[in-house]
């Protein structure tokens, strides 16, 4: 099928996914459906290696702002979260290739991702507490991926970190100038492209059972938590208000 924001290949055992709403990839609800239909459509499909990568200067912005309100926002969450589920569900090696800015939702959808590579010129953060509500993807991942203690800095604050700080974090796997991304990418996949698929696929599944993580049940207390108590507050509404009328948010703590 024609797709309108992505693009969608599988050649030599490589599945890539594209994001491709330029400048930004801002993620609305139109262009998740096409991510989930994808990943759907991957199950008839064979391949060893599933890679995210963008079109444009950024990775991906996050997620579209003005569809997060009123009763828009249970369908965001729904859509949103139904491409974490899919990934889930998909046994192969999931790589992202970041080049820019992964912010958000954006940065959710790499770092969930088992690999990464990324740019000195891509920064990643959580600016969600900006705007009055919190990253419900990135409260499930990171406390797993680097800590509580940083993690919870992170989302906390809001703050951009650089590719290289992500790095050291132990957030991503690899760091290259920008001019050798695609050169470097290649020779990453490489690792992995020349390896038994279905050894692939096992390992991972082992290194994720061995984990004994109930990932799936704290993903529904952390959806109820944002549906249920915090979209339903006066500061998220006007946190995310003040962001699209691009003023500063007055706080009234209910």
């Amino acid at each position: 099928m024609g797709y309108q924001f992505i693009q969608k290949e599988v050649q030599d055992g490589l599945a890539t996914i594209t994001l491709n709403r330029e400048p930004l990839n801002v993620l609305n609800i139109a262009m998740m459906k096409e991510i989930n239909l994808a990943l759907d459509s991957l199950k008839e499909e064979s391949f060893k290696i599933l890679l995210f990568k963008a079109a444009g200067k950024a990775f991906s912005a996050g997620v579209d702002v003005g569809e997060h309100l009123g009763d828009q926002v249970n369908e965001m969450i729904e859509v949103f979260h139904g491409i974490f589920r899919r990934l889930d569900r998909i046994p192969a090696l999931s790589v992202a290739s970041v080049q820019g800015a992964a912010l958000g939702g954006g940065c959710e959808l790499a770092l969930y991702c088992d690999l990464v590579i990324a740019s000195e010129k891509a920064k990643f953060g959580q600016p969600e507490i900006q705007v009055g509500v919190f990253p419900p993807i990135a409260a499930l991942i990171l406390p797993r991926l680097i800590g509580r203690k940083k993690a919870l800095e992170l989302v906390l604050s809001g703050e951009l970190i650089s590719a290289q700080e992500a790095l050291t974090l132990g957030l991503i796997n690899k760091v290259v100038p920008p001019e050798s991304l695609e050169g470097e990418l290649q020779k990453f996949l490489g690792k992995f492209s020349g390896l038994s698929g279905l050894v692939l696929a096992l390992t991972k599944k082992a290194f994720l059972a061995g984990l004994v993580d109930p990932a799936d049940q704290g993903l529904l207390a952390i959806e109820k938590i944002y549906l249920q108590e915090m979209m339903k507050t006066h500061d998220a509404e006007e946190g995310l208000k003040a962001f699209l009328e691009k003023r500063k948010p007055v706080w009234q703590e209910k």
